[in-house]
C-alpha cells in the first residue's frame, strides 16, 4: 500500500478530502477503492452500508447474503475500529471497506457511509447491520416501498405485521415509549423507531452526510428528518437472531440509552437545522 495516514493513494480519497467529506478518523482499505463504483447506468445506484464493530463471526455471511440478493448493488463495509479481523475478512470479498482508526460508535459509522454515498452519487443507501440480524432477502422490500411512494426513508418494522419478534420486557417498554413519542411528534404512527434496517433516498443521503446523531441514532434520526419535512414510511420485515458474537446492548446500557435518546429528542425539537 502507498504512503500517508490512509495507507494508499486514491482519486476517491482526494475527492472526499477536497469536498470536506473524509473524516480525520477514517482510513480507506487500500485495495477496496482501486476502482470507483460504476455510475454510468440509468438504473438507480444502490449502496448497501454495512456498519460493523468486532463482527468477524458474522461479516462474511452478511456480505455473501447481500451479494446473493442484491448482486447489482455496491457494498461498503464501515469497520468501526474493530480490534478483531472484521476489516481483514471484509477486504477478501471485493467490497469497499472504510475503516475508522478508532471506535467511534454507530452514529459516526453510519455518517461515514452516508458521506461515501453522497460523494459517489448513489441514489439509495440501505443500512444492513454487520451482526446478521437484517435479512438480505428483504432489502428489496424496503427499496420497492422507497421507489413506489413519496418516502424519503423506509424503515423495516418488526411490528407492522406479526413477525414473531419478542423483545425483553425492559427493551419492549423502551421501544413502546419511543414509538409513542415519535408518532406524536411526526403526526403519524411509527411502530419500530429503533430498527436500523432502513433504506434512504437521495435527499436523506445528502442530509445525513452532514447531519447524523451520535451513539444510538435511530430514533433521533427520524425526528431530524421530520423537522426537515422529509417523508418516512415503514415496511414489514422479519429480523433474525444474532448469528455470532455479542451485542453491545446490556440492561444498564438500555437504561442509559433510553434517557439519553429522550433528552436528545427534546434538544432536537428546539434547535434549528441548516
Amino acid at each position: 500500500m502507498g504512503s500517508g495516514p490512509w495507507g494508499f493513494e486514491s482519486p476517491l480519497r482526494h475527492h472526499l478530502q477536497r469536498q470536506g467529506s473524509l473524516p480525520a478518523h477514517l482510513a480507506l482499505a487500500g485495495h477496496a477503492l482501486k476502482k470507483r463504483p460504476d455510475m454510468s447506468e440509468s438504473k438507480p445506484k444502490i449502496l448497501i452500508i454495512i456498519p460493523a464493530f468486532n463482527e468477524e463471526a458474522n461479516i462474511t455471511g452478511v456480505i455473501r447474503a447481500v451479494k446473493t440478493h442484491q448482486p447489482n448493488a455496491h457494498i461498503a463495509v464501515v469497520n468501526d475500529g474493530s480490534w478483531d479481523r472484521t476489516g481483514e475478512l471484509a477486504e477478501l470479498h471485493d467490497v469497499t471497506v472504510l475503516s475508522h482508526l478508532l471506535n467511534m460508535g454507530i452514529g459516526a459509522t453510519m455518517q461515514t457511509g452516508f458521506k461515501y454515498a453522497a460523494a459517489c452519487g448513489f441514489d439509495i443507501a440501505v443500512q444492513v447491520d454487520g451482526d446478521g440480524q437484517h435479512p438480505a432477502s428483504q432489502i428489496q422490500d424496503l427499496i420497492d416501498v422507497l421507489q413506489k411512494t413519496d418516502a424519503d426513508m423506509v424503515v423495516g418494522s418488526r411490528f407492522v405485521s406479526k413477525s414473531g419478534y419478542r423483545p425483553s420486557m425492559a427493551r419492549g417498554a423502551g421501544m413502546a415509549v419511543f414509538s409513542h413519542l415519535v408518532s406524536i411528534i411526526i403526526g403519524e404512527k411509527v411502530t419500530d423507531t429503533t430498527s436500523g434496517f432502513r433504506a434512504s433516498g437521495r435527499r436523506c443521503i445528502e442530509f445525513f452526510s452532514s447531519h447524523y446523531p451520535d451513539d444510538y441514532p435511530e430514533v433521533e434520526a427520524l425526528v431530524l428528518l421530520h423537522k426537515k419535512g422529509y417523508s418516512i414510511k415503514e415496511a414489514p420485515v422479519q429480523m433474525s437472531p444474532r448469528t455470532g458474537g455479542r451485542s453491545s446492548i446490556t440492561p444498564l446500557r438500555s437504561i442509559y440509552y433510553m434517557v439519553k435518546v429522550l433528552l436528545a429528542i427534546f434538544i432536537d425539537l428546539m434547535k434549528k437545522l441548516d
